[in-house]
C-alpha cells in the first residue's frame, strides 16, 4: 500500500507533555474573527423583549412583552441568563460589566474585526433594561420570572405561559451585591458609550452613582435569587468593583478615597459573577503602574491571583485538567476558563506595556507568559483539547449539538400554541437529537475535570450556556483575532 499524507493544515496534530500527561491536540489555527462574531450573536439569542428589525436569528421572536406588569412597571427587555426564561439581575449586570470592559480595553481590536457596533448594541440592550429596573428611587428590580415554575416547563420564551414574578430590593430588603454590580455595569458602559451618545452615557453614570450610594448605605445580602444565584462571597467584592469603575468613569476624589480608605480587598484564585475581587485588582494594578502608588496592595493581590492560577507557579492553587483547562467546579465551568483568560489577557498587556513581571516565590512571569496562558485557555474551548472538539456552538470541529437551551431545542410555534408543560419534556427536552435551532456562538458549560464531555441536553453542567461565559470571551477573542 502506498502511504497517504493528509493535508497538514487541516489534520496536523502534535503531542504535548502537560503536567505529566501526554495530550493530543489539534494544531490548526483557529478563525478567531469568526469565533468573536459568533460569540456576540449568542448574546442576541438571549435577548428578551421586542426584538429589533436587524435581529440575526430567524428562530427568535418577541418575548416577555408584559414583564413588570405585576409590579406596575415596565421591565420589558434585558437578557435571559442561560437556557431558561428567567431574567436574573446579578448575572445580567455582570455580563454587561465584563462586556463593557472588553469593549473598552480592546476597542481597537473590536473595531478592526468589524464587531464594535455589535458589542455596543449588546451593552445597550442591557443598559436600556437597567434604566427601567432602576427607575424608582432607592429601589431596584432584580428579577423577572419564577424559576421554580419556569423549570417545570420546557418552552421557548416566545410561548411561555409561566408567571412573570417581579422581585426587588429596596431600603427594607437590601441587596448590596446586586445594587453594586448594577452600578458597576452602568459606570463601565457609560465610559464605552460616551463617545457615541454622551447624553445617554450621562444618564447611566448618574444612575451608577445613586446605586453605589444605595449599596453602601443599605448593606445586606439579598437571597431572593437563591438557589440559582446565591452570593457566597459577600458584598465587599462588588463594592470594590463598583467603586473601581466609578473612579475610572469620573476620576472624582470621593471614589479614590473610598478605594484608599474603605474598600476591602482579598487574595483570591477565582473571577466570576459571584467573586469580583480579581477583576477590580487588575484594573487597579493598571492604575498603579500608571502612577497611582496608593494602589500597591491591589497590585499585589492581582499578582497573587496570577500566582494562584498559573500551573508552573510554586503557589498554584487551581486544578488544571490533564488537557490544560482551568477547572474550579462542574456546572458552567467554562466561565472560569474565559474569566481567567480575560484577566490574564488584560494583565498580560498591562505588564508588557510597563515592562513588569509577576513574582511568584523564586519564579517570575512576564506579560507574554500571561498572554500565552490566556490563549491556551481560549484555544481549549475552540478545539485544542483532548476531545479535539469545539465547545462553541456552530464553530470549529464537532461543536455541541444539544445545548441545554429552551429556545434552541423547541421548534417555532404559533403565538397561540397551547403549551403542555409535562409533555414539553417528552417532546423536546428528553429527545436525543440535535437542537432544531442552532444557538450560534454559545459557549457551553464544557467538560469535567478529566476533559470528558457529554453532549446531551439533560446534562446541563456540560451543555448549558450562560451570557457571562461569552461576555468574558469577547475581549480575548478580539485580541487573538487582531494577531491572527
Amino acid at each position: 500500500m502506498g502511504s497517504f499524507r493528509a493535508p497538514t493544515a487541516i489534520v496536523l496534530a502534535w503531542l504535548v507533555l502537560f503536567e505529566g500527561f501526554l495530550v493530543a491536540v489539534n494544531s490548526t489555527a483557529f478563525n478567531y474573527k469568526d469565533a468573536l462574531a459568533k460569540s456576540l450573536i449568542f448574546l442576541e439569542a438571549q435577548r428578551s423583549g421586542k426584538l429589533p428589525p436587524n435581529n440575526r436569528l430567524s428562530w427568535r421572536g418577541d418575548s416577555g412583552l408584559d414583564d413588570g406588569k405585576l409590579a406596575n412597571v415596565d421591565l420589558v427587555g434585558g437578557y435571559y441568563d442561560a437556557g431558561d426564561n428567567v431574567k436574573y439581575g446579578l448575572p445580567m449586570a455582570f455580563t454587561v460589566t465584563t462586556l463593557s470592559w472588553a469593549t473598552l480595553f480592546y476597542h481597537k481590536e473590536l473595531k478592526a474585526a468589524g464587531e464594535l457596533e455589535s458589542a455596543h448594541a449588546a451593552i445597550r440592550w442591557g443598559t436600556d433594561y437597567f434604566l427601567k429596573a432602576s427607575c424608582r428611587k432607592k429601589r431596584l428590580y432584580v428579577q423577572v420570572g419564577d424559576p421554580v415554575q419556569d423549570h417545570q416547563c420546557w418552552m421557548r420564551p416566545e410561548n411561555m405561559k409561566t408567571q412573570r414574578t417581579v422581585l426587588q430590593i429596596d431600603s427594607n430588603d437590601p441587596g448590596t451585591e446586586i445594587a453594586a454590580e448594577t452600578s458597576a455595569a452602568m459606570a463601565a458602559s457609560s465610559i464605552v458609550l460616551r463617545g457615541s451618545d454622551r447624553v445617554y452615557a450621562r444618564r447611566l453614570l448618574n444612575k451608577a452613582k445613586l446605586l453605589f450610594e444605595f449599596a453602601k448605605s443599605h448593606k445586606g445580602t439579598y437571597d431572593g435569587e437563591c438557589p440559582f444565584y446565591c452570593s457566597f462571597s459577600g458584598y465587599n467584592d462588588e463594592l470594590l468593583w463598583a467603586a473601581t469603575w466609578l473612579y475610572m468613569a469620573t476620576k472624582k476624589p470621593v471614589y479614590l478615597e473610598y478605594l484608599q480608605e474603605e474598600a476591602i480587598s482579598a487574595s483570591v484564585a477565582e473571577f466570576s459573577w459571584d467573586l469580583k475581587y480579581a477583576g477590580a485588582q487588575v484594573l487597579l494594578a493598571k492604575m498603579y503602574y500608571e502612577g497611582e502608588k496608593s494602589f500597591e496592595m491591589f497590585k499585589n493581590h492581582a499578582d497573587s491571583f496570577v500566582c494562584s492560577v498559573l500551573p508552573d507557579s510554586p503557589y498554584n492553587q487551581i486544578y488544571i485538567s490533564p488537557g490544560g483547562m482551568v477547572h474550579l467546579r462542574d456546572g458552567a465551568n467554562s466561565q472560569y476558563v474565559t474569566g481567567t483568560a480575560m484577566l490574564f489577557s488584560v494583565y498580560g498587556d498591562v505588564l508588557s506595556h510597563h515592562n513588569q513581571k509577576v513574582t511568584c516565590g523564586n519564579q517570575q512571569f512576564d506579560g507574554s507568559r500571561l498572554t500565552a496562558f490566556a490563549k491556551q485557555q481560549m484555544d481549549y474551548i475552540l478545539g485544542k483539547n483532548p476531545e479535539g472538539r469545539s465547545y462553541m456552538v456552530g464553530f470549529g470541529n464537532d461543536p455541541p449539538k444539544q445545548a441545554h437551551h429552551r429556545g434552541a431545542s423547541v421548534p417555532k410555534l404559533s403565538a397561540d400554541a397551547m403549551v403542555n408543560c409535562p409533555m414539553s419534556f417528552v417532546n423536546w427536552f428528553n429527545k436525543n437529537s440535535p437542537n432544531v435551532n442552532e444557538l450560534t456562538g454559545a459557549i457551553v458549560g464544557g467538560p469535567n475535570r478529566y476533559d470528558n464531555f457529554n453532549d446531551k441536553r439533560w446534562d446541563s453542567s456540560n451543555t448549558e450556556p450562560c451570557t457571562y461565559i461569552n461576555s468574558l470571551a469577547v475581549g480575548v477573542l478580539a485580541k487573538l483575532a487582531s494577531h491572527a
